[in-house]
């Protein structure tokens, strides 16, 4: 007699089974879906609905519906311009800097230099430090009677008068900032270079190549998504800029407008001029703005590999 083959059973889950285990998934992700919905999405849809009005906050607070006036005053706002000019110099100066030095200084550490673990912490010190404390510490270093023109005058220099002078006041801010972030992506290119794969460096060396042949040809291209990560995360909190231009210039954004910045300008229509309206279109530019410059780099990076 020939044996039957036990054919495979097909379990079916239950409807109710299955509609339990949907509300068990939703009632885990609920706490995060709220903390979103509460901290990032409202905001959103209240930061639109504050655009689109004229807001007094005096006395019995009142919403005017205006329409798209803010957004259009936004063109006649020399300032605005001003503060987009500064932030883009900012932006322009700092984030490639900053990128190209923290990669310097990861490929140094991953090269095996002695001391290799003590450098690591004297390179991220800055970056552990608050940005206020670090803020205070330029400002009497560029201070007239700081450290800066105390070495000046050491060596027979003439000093300066570094925070108030217009032409150079935010590149002493774009100093401080490239010295204290550089060393946070430092870490991140460290960890993506103690990633690779050693096998194509030496097939690389076996054929002849030269250390720098090496990095260009094999470590900068399969750095690529991390360096897009990097210029990406530097964009967007350079863009932001607000901290250390509000303590080197009091909040004024000073001297002659040199360190207004647009998130200092957004803070000085709401909380000095009562502009909350007004200030929640500069806003939105200003996200317009970071949106745009990503997907343009992303575009020059390409995509990554999936």
């Amino acid at each position: 007699m020939l044996s039957r083959k036990a054919l495979p059973r097909t379990t079916q889950q239950h409807p109710r089974s299955t509609l339990n285990e949907t509300a068990t998934g939703y009632l885990f992700i609920a706490p995060t879906l709220l903390v979103l919905g509460i901290f990032t999405v409202l905001p959103i849809f209240l930061a639109i609905f504050l655009s689109l009005h004229r807001v007094q906050l005096l006395g019995e607070i009142n919403y005017e519906f205006v329409g798209l006036r803010n957004f259009a005053r936004l063109a006649e706002d020399g300032r605005v311009w001003i503060a987009l000019k500064n932030t883009a110099e900012y932006v322009a100066i700092v984030v490639p800097t900053q990128t190209i030095l923290a990669l310097l200084l990861a490929v140094t550490l991953n090269a095996g230099i002695k001391g290799q673990r003590w450098w690591r912490i004297i390179y991220f010190l800055p970056t552990v430090t608050s940005s206020a404390v670090l803020t205070l510490i330029f400002m009497w270093i560029y201070n007239t009677n700081g450290l800066l023109n105390y070495g000046l005058n050491w060596i027979g220099l003439p000093t300066y008068n570094w925070l108030g002078d217009p032409a150079v006041a935010l590149k002493g801010i774009m100093l401080m900032n490239i010295w204290s972030t550089a060393p946070f992506y430092m870490v991140i290119y460290l960890a993506a270079l103690q990633d690779l794969p050693l096998s194509l460096y030496e097939a690389a060396a076996i054929d002849g190549a030269n250390a720098w042949q090496r990095f260009f040809s094999i470590t900068l291209p399969l750095l690529k998504p991390v360096t897009f990560f990097v210029v990406a995360m530097g964009i967007i909190g350079t863009f932001q800029l607000f901290d250390q231009a509000y303590i080197f210039s009091n909040g004024s954004g000073g001297p002659n407008n040199a360190t207004l910045t647009v998130v200092l300008l957004i803070y000085q229509y709401v909380f000095r001029d009562l502009q909350m309206g007004y200030a929640a279109a500069i806003a939105f530019l200003l996200a317009m703005v970071i949106i745009v410059l990503t997907l343009i780099q992303r575009q020059m990076f390409g995509k990554e590999e999936r």
